[in-house]
């Protein structure tokens, strides 16, 4: 599926001697494309779902990123290419390919997002810090201790890249270079600019990217897809990040204090702040945003729990009839099922979702005010670590749609919350291209 539009499917005139930035995001299912000016105004947009293509009996990712990219690039309107100043593009978290250092070739099929290499976890929790980003089965590090203890074929020419990286490496063809947010779970250090000593005397280093800013530009657009897609000679490829970074800086939230909730299948929040916040207890990191630090965290709750017992439709109909300024009586902790990591650190937490009312709307109100109420306590739990309070909040997620629920967070968080004009990845992705652009103009 493919549209180039802005809001509202009128055409945006462009100035004579303007510049347009693109932000690519690869996320879980598909792709998209976002073309911005200066201003932040939409040019064009498009998605493209990744084509299915099978290695055998798994899935080749690999062939299905690289034709979506290149997909993308034609869905860009020609009559704009020529004016595109910089490319950046997002990718998913710890996506990891191990690559030939030399032609960038795949040596291994990529390990994904979400998958779990638990056999490296006793390895890499042996040398990392205690409760450290990485000793995850799901962190970069996991995956690349993985590969290393399980595959004895020639290591020399042997490289990793994340996922965001490879496809900018399709781009601009200087391979080895990443972005210190896809390089956090691989366990760079951001506050020292550097890889640690315990992670640098390992004998896999020598596999590790040089790390750079999200939107430093790193070259420009190789000859060879510069003349076939008719780009400006001169467009810079710039880092990118994370899918999920991408997102926040969609949301413009560019001051210390303002935070963006994702009201999707699960709550997750994140929250700009001057001092950095690590504590795996509560699966708390923080990602560097250049001189700030963005502190997130993700409860169970959310989404999910509702549409197991509402529709859409009856959750749109129950909304309309709630008081948002009336307080509901009712207490719940509603999970999908028993565990909660964030805001409280109990594996054995239950749901709780009882007693229910005979009135629907009663009970539809006592959810998403306890829903309400487990947000405020995660954004003043993130006080209590040390990250800066709390000050205003924007929405994403499917939740920022429902305008009674909005209301009841503003009444039980006693702050300012609205909805996010932009949440697309691929906007902040965009935003990075032109961070990159204005380095290069510099």
């Amino acid at each position: 599926m493919v549209f180039a539009s802005n809001e509202g499917n009128s055409e945006v005139g462009v100035q004579v001697g303007e510049q347009l930035y693109l932000g690519l995001d690869f996320g879980t299912s598909g792709a998209r494309f976002a073309l911005i000016d200066k201003g932040g105004t939409i040019h064009a947009q498009g998605k493209r779902e990744y084509p299915l293509y099978k290695r055998k009996e798994t899935m080749d990712w690999v062939r299905s990123w690289k034709q979506t990219l290149f997909l993308l690039l034609e869905d860009v309107p020609f009559h704009l290419r020529q004016i595109i100043a910089s490319i950046s593009i997002d990718g998913t978290s710890a996506t990891t390919m191990i690559i030939d250092s030399t032609t960038g070739e795949p040596l291994w099929r990529p390990f994904l997002y979400n998958e779990s290499c638990s056999d490296a976890l006793p390895v890499v929790k042996s040398i990392a810090p205690e409760n450290h980003t990485v000793c995850s089965g799901s962190s970069t590090l996991c995956k690349l201790v993985s590969w290393w203890n399980n595959v004895d074929s020639n290591k020399e020419s042997a490289a990793l890249l994340h996922q965001a990286d490879w496809l900018l490496w399709l781009l601009h063809g200087n391979l080895g270079v990443t972005d210190y947010n896809n390089a956090l779970k691989v366990g760079y250090d951001p506050e020292l600019d550097s890889y640690p000593p315990w992670l640098l005397s390992q004998p896999y280093s020598q596999l590790l990217p040089s790390v750079k800013a999200p939107g430093t530009p790193i070259g420009v657009l190789k000859e060879d897809i510069r003349t076939q897609y008719g780009f400006a000679k001169d467009c810079a490829v710039c880092t990118g990040t994370t899918d999920s970074i991408a997102a926040f800086l969609a949301a413009r939230a560019t001051k210390p204090g303002k935070a963006v909730t994702s009201l999707g299948s699960t709550l997750a929040i994140k929250l700009l702040s001057t001092s950095r916040v690590d504590d795996a207890r509560y699966g708390v990191y923080s990602h560097r945003l250049d001189d700030k630090w963005l502190v997130g965290g993700a409860s169970n709750t959310g989404g999910s729990v509702l549409l197991r017992i509402f529709t859409d439709e009856q959750l749109g109909n129950l909304s309309e009839q709630i008081n948002p300024m009336k307080t509901s009586p009712l207490d719940y902790y509603p999970l999908p099922t028993v565990g909660e990591r964030f805001p409280m650190a109990d594996p054995k937490m239950a749901p709780r979702l009882h007693p229910r009312p005979e009135s629907d709307v009663e009970y539809l109100h006592g959810i998403l005010e306890s829903i309400a109420r487990i947000e405020g306590k995660a954004y003043s739990l993130l006080k209590d670590l040390g990250a800066t309070q709390v000050e205003e909040v924007f929405t994403a997620g499917g939740g920022a749609k429902n305008e009674k629920w909005t209301k009841i967070r503003e009444r039980v968080l006693g702050l300012p919350v609205s909805r996010a004009i932009q949440t697309e990845a691929a906007y902040g992705a965009a935003l990075l291209a032109l961070k990159g652009a204005q380095q290069c103009a510099q």
